[in-house]
């Protein structure tokens, strides 16, 4: 150790005080060299240059002196003017030449002059290169010594102190001092250049010093002449510069005369090019933008939007569902886009109500420039959104993270709204604050739609913000009683501070769900502990409702916004009642608690129900034809009734006893989670899994293996209808499809096989069993999306469903498009007068403002169309119900929070119509299995296609057919009044017919409406000429291909019936036979009522029970 410390070297002289003063010389013979760097910058010279010229701060105070200096020796030139008299040598020379100055002003002068041609010098020194005549010819330079020089020479020669020097032409010296100056302000502060103010600043100084050359340069002209004064000249300059010429003011003198030329000349050349920059400037400036201010910024609320290409229709979607908030009237929207404005981009936001709200900013999100001209710092958000039409998505998505990383690196308080396409990359943006990834929530859409119809309606009408006023000026009822129910949307309120919630404090979910439905028209959906930030679903009977608890509700308005009326008595109830007419019509007060923002009715009395705890329809009851009673929904739920959830047996094997078939098919599945996850960020979901994996070979359905020779989905045998799912590309989305049909809370035996066809030929679709299909699902093309007109996007995928819309018109079709626009091409009729109709009421609803005009196309309301880009709402809702996206993903089963329910369906079957009532069947569901029901999709005929189908056959075909004759006359029977007469004479009516047909053929005299019949009878015979054609294609495909023909149905269409949601619909809605209800169920793995295993066989639709008195409703 000692030697390792005499090796230390001590600590070198430089470092001690007494050596920096004093020196030392054992220093000098040390080997180092001590090397100085920058020594240029040491010299004089350089010193000099850092505080002239290179520190902005110094450079600026010096530019700011020589500008005073400027318009100092131009204010001496105008006292000069003022205390001359130039009345002695009128006429003469001498009065041009000479002037009078006095002592004291001729001081000032000279001193303003030796100071001037000091700086000009010194500064001509250091900015000189090697050129010293680019330093002397320089304008600036030439012009100084115009005005300093002589009043230097007067120093030593005092006969020319009255010499006239043109020092009014320092006002071009302040001019190009003022633009230095400007120049290193921008520098000094840091702020961005603005090119456009610099523009301005050049132009307005430039006219200014030629108005004040021309009056000063007149004035001591005319000195010779008319003598004028200086306001005299300032008069005829404006009058000249302004083309008005008055002529009572004219220059005398030729001299005058010329100046006046030759700055009319500089004028026409100098201002025009001042003008075209200054115009190709703002040109620029209005492509790019321009800037948010700090001011504007820190005093008003903003958010930025970032997108790669912005187009109208995304514009208008998020303008449309930002503002229709109330308390985002005042914000202001920052568009930020790294491409020019597009022409109906433009031409939207000159709209006054736009253009005080939207400002386009053209820059890129990677740039901290564009994210300080956007404030981002300052913003309340930021939507970052994918483009969607981009043929590579991934690359789309790349684009996308580099934006969101971009923002959190330059504001990383500011709150992030990110749009992602594909799963694997959300795990990026997983530090974002909320997150939509496309393909999750689209192929889970897809997937319900399969479970339960509409999902994707019902969703797409959940996260729109919507009044409920579309289609309540149109006269059929089924359009206003489903735009009415499509105005409900999620709300939140804190259950003490609520008037819907608060008397259920301590209370279980279900009964509180229930009886607020009941009293106040709303739908209590799931709750949130206050020191819990999961949101749950319908957690169940029983979960007992808290002060502190948030609740979640389907409403046409918030709870704030409602206005509440009491009823002391319940016979206005009954007149309310006894209005009642028909199945689709709805009561006064059902109407009252449905629109929220008019008034809700407050009944005093209580809930009593007139059942006891028996939940079964009793034989003698339904014999009399009294409506059965229903057992009440418990306060607290029994504990003797609940018992837990056997997480590996199927209740629906439970329900009934089993075959041996049945039995086998069982032992086929097991529970659990799946052993690997697509991508990072997937939920686990517990759910149907096969006990060992199956080889790769045996996945391929049109190609045996040496494990089984099955070539198409018919040889398989399978028990249930194939799911056939139609995609480009097998991607990491399609797990979220796979999942929800194979859900744990799924029966075994409604396990529906999943088919993926990557290639849609005709040979493979019969192949893959389309002929027994429950559903065909279309995924979008992605090759498809980048179409050189956006429209066209969805050309590809809409004739091929249309195709297979003649070719399979049986088959339930769900669809995937990019553009929602093009729903109305769906299954598309050219000469349907319904469609028709419905076209023109979606236009009617898009000029009154809605933001939903496409919800009655029929396969919209169906559920058989959707576009994603609809989904694009949920983020923009998220920035005012942060709890949006939570919820539809619980909905669409994308998150599985443990206690918290999800969504299902079940079919009203002639069993179940004893119910009745839709508050009824909330009662029943609520007091036995603690299901929450939200909505009713229901099926109706179409009347007026029906009506249109059902014709009769035209004469031509009457002659050549018997058969089609006498059905002819059959069908016209029940129409005509004298039809019985006229097919018991045989004659007659071959008479009438053919009277019929010369009519048809003579110039027409009936009305229009008989000529529609005719066409429309002509149109029916080509229809079903083709369908003939069509059916003969397949059939003969299917015989080539080996395959039977026994399961197509070439005539059973669903063109005559209509489907539409009706979501929280009023309690007093009329269920019927084949109405399908959307329920909320309670988490299977959770505790719940004994009975709800014997319940879902008869909500789900299954067969061969014994028992079915103890499960019907």
């Amino acid at each position: 150790m000692v030697d390792l410390d005499s090796e230390v070297p001590p600590l070198p002289p430089r470092y001690r005080f007494r050596d920096l003063l004093l020196g030392d010389q054992g220093w000098q013979n040390d080997d180092r060299v001590q090397v100085e760097f920058y020594v240029n910058e040491n010299t004089f010279k350089e010193r000099l240059k850092l505080f002239f010229i290179k520190n902005q701060r110094s450079s600026l105070r010096i530019r700011l002196f020589n500008f005073s200096l400027k318009l100092l020796s131009c204010m001496l030139y105008i006292v000069r003017v003022l205390l001359d008299n130039s009345n002695k040598n009128k006429g003469t020379w001498s009065s041009i030449i000479w002037v009078e100055r006095s002592l004291p002003l001729w001081g000032l002068q000279v001193t303003v002059a030796l100071i001037s041609l000091l700086e000009t010098i010194l500064l001509s020194y250091l900015s000189y290169k090697g050129n010293i005549w680019e330093q002397i010819l320089r304008i600036p330079f030439i012009l100084e010594i115009i005005n300093t020089v002589p009043f230097i020479i007067t120093i030593f020669w005092p006969p020319l102190r009255d010499l006239f020097v043109p020092v009014f032409l320092n006002c071009w010296l302040a001019k190009h001092a003022l633009e230095n100056m400007i120049n290193d302000l921008h520098r000094a502060i840091q702020r961005t250049q603005s090119a456009m103010f610099n523009q301005v600043l050049i132009l307005i100084s430039t006219l200014l010093c030629l108005i004040f050359t021309c009056i000063c340069g007149i004035q001591h002209l005319e000195r010779a002449g008319n003598n004028l004064t200086l306001f005299d000249s300032l008069y005829f300059c404006i009058v000249t510069f302004s083309t008005v010429g008055f002529g009572d003011v004219t220059p005398q003198i030729w001299q005058s005369k010329l100046l006046v030329v030759i700055m009319i000349c500089v004028a026409l050349v100098v201002l025009p090019i001042q003008f075209e920059q200054l115009a190709y400037l703002w040109m620029e400036r209005q492509k790019s933008g321009g800037n948010y201010s700090r001011h504007r910024a820190q005093t008003e609320k903003h958010v930025v939007l970032c997108v790669s290409s912005l187009k109208i229709d995304l514009l208008m979607d998020f303008l449309n569902e930002f503002y229709a908030h109330p308390r985002l009237q005042d914000y202001y929207v920052v568009i930020l886009c790294p491409t020019e404005m597009d022409v109906q981009v433009r031409r939207v936001l000159q709209i006054p109500m736009w253009s005080q709200r939207v400002i386009y900013l053209q820059g890129s999100a990677l740039k901290d420039q564009d994210l300080l001209r956007a404030k981002m710092d300052d913003a309340e958000a930021c939507f970052i959104l994918s483009s969607r039409c981009e043929v590579d998505r991934t690359a789309a998505d790349h684009q996308t993270i580099l934006r969101a990383w971009a923002v959190k690196d330059f504001a990383p308080n500011c709150p992030l709204y990110v749009q992602i396409l594909k799963p694997e990359n959300k795990f990026h943006v997983k530090f974002a604050d909320h997150v939509v990834c496309e393909e999750e929530f689209k192929y889970a859409m897809l997937a319900l739609n399969c479970i339960c119809p509409a999902t994707s309606t019902l969703i797409t009408l959940l996260v729109h913000t919507s009044r409920g006023q579309e289609g309540q000026q149109s006269p059929e009822q089924w359009q206003k009683m489903y735009g009415r129910c499509s105005g409900n949307e999620v709300y939140h309120i804190k259950m003490e501070e609520s008037l819907f919630f608060a008397e259920y404090e301590r209370k279980s979910f279900t009964y509180a769900s229930f009886h607020a439905h009941k009293k106040f028209g709303v739908c209590l959906i799931g709750v949130k502990r206050e020191d819990n930030k999961n949101i749950l679903l319908n957690p169940g009977p029983r979960y007992i409702m808290s002060s502190t608890d948030t609740c979640f509700y389907i409403h046409v308005t918030k709870e704030e916004n409602s206005a509440f009326k009491q009823h002391e008595q319940l016979e206005k109830l009954r007149k309310y009642k006894s209005s009642y007419h028909g199945p689709s019509r709805l009561p006064v007060h059902s109407i009252i608690a449905s629109m929220g923002t008019v008034a809700i009715d407050l009944q005093d009395a209580s809930c009593h129900s007139t059942s006891g705890a028996n939940l079964t329809l009793p034989s003698e009851v339904s014999k009399e034809g009294r409506r059965p009673s229903i057992a009440p929904v418990l306060e607290l739920a029994d504990n003797a009734n609940i018992q837990p959830c056997d997480l590996l047996s199927d209740q629906s094997e439970d329900e009934t006893n089993p075959s041996d078939d049945e039995c086998s098919d069982a032992k086929e599945y097991t529970k659990g989670y799946p052993p690997n996850s697509p991508y990072i960020g997937s939920s686990p979901t517990f759910c149907h899994l096969l006990p060992e994996k199956v080889p790769f070979c045996c996945l391929r359905l049109d190609k045996g293996c040496q494990h089984n020779y099955y070539e198409d989905a018919k040889a398989y045998g399978f028990k249930n209808k194939v799911i056939i799912v139609a995609a480009e590309t097998a991607g990491n989305g399609l797990y979220n499809f796979i999942v929800p049909l194979r859900a744990y809370y799924r029966p075994k035996k409604e396990l529906n096989p999943i088919i993926l066809l990557l290639d849609n030929p005709l040979d493979d679709l019969l192949k893959c069993g389309v002929t027994f299909a429950a559903n065909m699902v279309v995924v979008d093309k992605e090759s498809t999306m980048s179409a050189e007109e956006d429209y066209m996007a969805d050309a590809k995928t809409i004739v091929n469903v249309q195709t297979l819309f003649r070719l399979f018109s049986s088959l339930s079709i769900i669809t995937e498009l990019t553009h929602p626009a093009n729903m109305r091409f769906m299954q598309f009729r050219a000469k349907d007068c319904y469609s028709l109709a419905l076209s023109k009421l979606e236009k009617k609803e898009r000029e009154r403002g809605s933001n939903l005009a496409f919800m009655f196309r029929l396969p919209f309301a169906a559920g058989r169309v959707f576009s994603i880009s609809m989904l694009d709402t949920l983020l923009y809702q998220s920035f005012v119900k942060d709890y949006m996206i939570s919820i539809t993903r619980l909905l669409l089963g994308l998150d599985t929070t443990p206690g918290s329910g999800f969504l299902c369906s079940m079919k009203i079957t002639e069993d179940d119509l004893w119910i009745r009532t839709y508050g009824r069947l909330y009662q029943k569901l609520c007091s036995s299995s603690g299901d929450i029901p939200i909505g009713v999709y229901k099926t109706e005929s179409q009347k007026l296609t029906t009506s249109e189908s059902q014709i009769s056959i035209s004469v031509e075909e009457w002659e050549d057919t018997k058969e089609i004759k006498e059905t002819s006359s059959n069908r016209n029977n029940h129409r005509n009044s004298t039809s019985s007469d006229q097919s018991d004479h045989p004659l007659l009516r071959r008479k009438s017919m053919q009277w019929a047909r010369r009519l048809s053929r003579k110039v027409p005299r009936h009305s229009n409406k008989t000529a529609e019949r005719i066409s429309q009878q002509r149109m029916t015979l080509c229809r079903r000429s083709e369908r003939q054609e069509l059916a003969e294609l397949v059939k003969n495909r299917m015989k080539h291909l080996g395959l039977s023909t026994a399961g197509y149905d070439e005539m059973n269409d669903h063109q005559n019936t209509l489907s539409y949601i009706l979501i929280n619909p009023s309690p007093d809605t009329r269920l019927e036979l084949n109405d399908v209800v959307y329920l909320i169920r309670p988490d299977p793995l959770s505790y719940v009522p004994a009975n709800a295993s014997s319940r879902k066989s008869s909500f789900c639709n299954t067969t061969g029970q014994d028992s079915r008195d103890d499960t019907q409703l």
